[in-house]
């Protein structure tokens, strides 16, 4: 049964505006120092083939919502042409991708946080108790009112994306050119500043859970996924031209985790700092929202489908279920135990890995939903190759990422197992 026209109230500008929204949030301001310790003047290159990268993924996602609208998003898509075992693992390993996702961006908001409030020093724990807190705040307007913080997250992107319009058009004008100068990087830094640079654009994905709210999907949404993956990274190119034009290696180095704030010293002062650092925190915050309220929502419908045992979705108290609660304990032992580089990797691994699927199912339904199997091919090479590129970083640097990429894996298949018989039975 189609809906109401007053139900599909969409345009294509709001949601262009969702999807940069989406992108333009966290990911930029906690990995923009960590790539840029990586590539140094080459940040830009990174950003620009992780671009690439999510034009592929939003084609398949564009296609796909187009012809199948839907409130699910990705894990609708899983549905349409995976078996069962993989559908199961896959919808969990992105939930697990979601977690990671809050628990990396809370770290982001413990650093800024500290850096703002306490000028870097302090106790050595206030970080982690910035990011606990965060966390649990978060999490628990979530369970007593879902809505409450969501009324104000159009001021938070509006926000956020002027600062950073601001500090792009005033950096352009302070650079040293002779600091963009690219030097000889090896293909390891290459393959691992895409991986984690494909994070940035993840948020792209957003767009096709309101694509049933749309009047025309199929005119509509494969303009928007374009338009707002094209302008984000025109974005992140121009910022990351600006932060490696005003930074010098050592301060970069040393302020890796706050890079976007620390680079309005040298064109604001104290006060643009000040500016941005806020906008840091009100932009993670607001990531952590409306990440959670994903988190939450997924969760619920897993449950409700029986993809999940259905006790999970028990409340325990107020609105807040068992999955609920779990799930930001879970949160708060990654976010605790891992630094933000080793979130940052394995939620880039993790998203890269879910987007593959979504490529995969694109060209096994490429007929039905018009997609060129080109392009859909094409797409499906590259994210294979920066995959195997990164997966061999990711050892070489250590077994940590390694190690939680593989264990997430294997739970995820397992209970895909275990939820199938239980199904069948």
């Amino acid at each position: 049964m189609k809906s109401s026209s007053s139900e599909k109230s969409l345009t294509l500008l709001q949601v262009v505006a969702l999807g940069i929204g989406a992108m333009v949030g966290a990911g930029i301001f906690a990995l923009l120092g960590q790539t840029a310790l990586i590539m140094q003047s080459a940040t830009w290159l990174a950003f620009s083939c992780g671009g690439v990268i999510a034009l592929f993924a939003g084609y398949a996602y564009a296609r796909l919502a187009a012809r199948y609208p839907s409130q699910g998003g990705i894990i609708d898509f899983f549905r349409l042409s995976l078996p069962s075992v993989a559908t199961i693992a896959l919808s969990l390993l992105y939930l697990v991708t979601l977690i990671l996702t809050i628990a990396m961006v809370a770290r982001a908001f413990g650093a800024y946080a500290v850096q703002l409030f306490h000028q870097g020093s302090g106790h050595p724990l206030l970080p982690e108790m910035y990011t606990a807190f965060v966390i649990i705040a978060i999490g628990l307007l979530n369970i007593v009112s879902s809505h409450a913080v969501g009324k104000i997250e159009v001021l938070l992107v509006g926000i956020k994306l002027t600062i950073i319009i601001v500090l792009i058009i005033t950096g352009l004008f302070t650079m040293d050119a002779g600091k963009l100068e690219i030097h000889t990087f090896s293909g390891d830094a290459l393959f691992s500043a895409v991986g984690l640079t494909f994070f940035a654009y993840a948020g792209f994905g957003m767009m096709a859970n309101a694509s049933d709210k749309v009047a025309e999907p199929e005119r509509v949404m494969p303009k928007a996924f374009m338009i707002a993956i094209l302008f984000t990274i025109v974005l992140y190119i121009s910022l990351s031209l600006v932060l490696l034009g005003n930074l010098s290696p050592a301060v970069l180095a040393r302020y890796a985790d706050t890079a976007v704030a620390q680079v309005a010293y040298p064109i604001f002062g104290q006060t643009g700092f000040t500016i941005v650092a806020i906008g840091a925190l009100l932009a993670t915050a607001s990531a952590i929202n409306a990440t959670c309220f994903s988190a939450f929502n997924i969760l619920d419908s897993m449950s409700r489908s029986g993809l999940l045992p259905r006790t999970w979705g028990n409340v325990v108290c107020g609105q807040g279920t068992r999955s609920n609660i779990l799930m930001i304990l879970i949160t708060l032992v990654f976010a605790l135990m891992l630094n933000l580089s080793d979130l940052a990797n394995v939620a880039s691994f993790t998203f890269l890995l879910c987007y593959l699927m979504v490529l995969v199912v694109a060209w096994r339904l490429s007929r039905i939903i018009r997609a060129s199997k080109i392009i859909i091919g094409l797409g499906i090479m590259v994210i294979l190759a920066v995959l195997a590129g990164f997966v061999v970083t990711l050892f070489n640097q250590g077994i940590i990422a390694v190690s939680i990429i593989s264990g997430a894996l294997i739970v995820c298949l397992a209970i895909g197992y275990q939820r199938r018989r239980s199904l069948a039975e």
